[in-house]
């Protein structure tokens, strides 16, 4: 896909391996919506991006651990755009952030599993519609090899947590989500992709975890931008990539029963109801 003139949307793309595949499409051309929770990491980014002779992005402000503040994103690209060609959803915490204790999110969600999936799988509804219409266009989902089945009696994981099973869960929901998304899409003429970029990039979120990084971001960023922008997945849907290599997810990913229960149950907590 040629990507200049393109309207791109990214989660978290004002830090990481996100800011990286945001200043790459700028500089290429493509009309980005820059999405963060910080000003200033986003002035810096912008700033950044005009000094390379990148096209200005739009910084978009949300905190995403708020379903309301997710849908009052989604509807303010719904009202600034009249075409979406790409959604990248990139933003999440990781394993460690803001602690290693169970946390909430501001609807009372355990907090990964709502930063991580429930605001992409919120934002990904609402903007089907723009999506749709801007057709040929993709949804790339940033996942992880990391993946914990879903056990549908404690979703919110609030005996035996850690944060790295709920981290792995809320990566495994987003695999599953992508799946799903491909079969509804079928003949839309979106596909709906995910991807584990690389293994522990250089990236806060990584160092965060304490954990000594072995993967760059442009490595992690190129991969992201093969799902983007590469002509050999143009046509390709439903895929977990490993890095540039397609590979299998956890199998509860292709389980359809399990994906139906997770559908059931998101389109419950983000208020979206069965019609949506």
């Amino acid at each position: 896909m040629e990507m200049r003139d393109k309207t791109v949307l990214i989660t978290g793309s004002t830090d990481g391996v996100g800011r990286y595949v945001a200043t790459r499409l700028a500089i290429g051309g493509a009309n980005v919506l820059v999405h963060g929770r910080d000003k200033a990491r986003a002035t810096s980014l912008i700033e950044e991006i005009r000094r390379a002779g990148g096209r200005e992005p739009i910084f978009y402000q949300a905190d995403l651990s708020s379903l309301a503040e997710t849908r009052k994103l989604g509807e303010a690209v719904l009202g600034s755009h009249t075409r979406l060609d790409v959604f990248v959803s990139n933003a999440g915490i990781g394993s460690q952030s803001e602690g290693p204790a169970r946390q909430t999110s501001k609807d009372g969600h355990e907090l990964r599993f709502a930063v991580n999936y429930l605001a992409g799988f919120l934002l990904a509804r609402l903007l089907l519609p723009l999506l749709k219409a801007s057709a040929p266009s993709r949804i790339v989902n940033v996942a992880s090899l990391g993946q914990h089945p879903i056990d549908f009696d404690d979703v919110m994981i609030t005996k035996n947590y850690s944060g790295s099973r709920a981290y792995a869960q809320s990566k495994l929901a987003q695999i599953m989500f992508t799946v799903d998304l491909a079969e509804e899409l079928k003949g839309s003429g979106v596909t709906a992709n995910s991807l584990h970029p690389a293994t522990y990039m250089n990236t806060t979120m990584v160092r965060a975890g304490g954990i000594t990084p072995i993967s760059t971001v442009e490595q992690g960023g190129e991969a992201i931008l093969h799902l983007v922008s590469g002509d050999d997945v143009a046509d390709e849907s439903g895929l977990f990539f490993n890095g540039m290599t397609e590979a299998r997810a956890n199998p509860q990913a292709y389980d359809a029963s399990a994906r139906r229960r997770l559908r059931a149950l998101s389109l419950e907590l983000t208020g979206l109801g069965a019609g949506r």
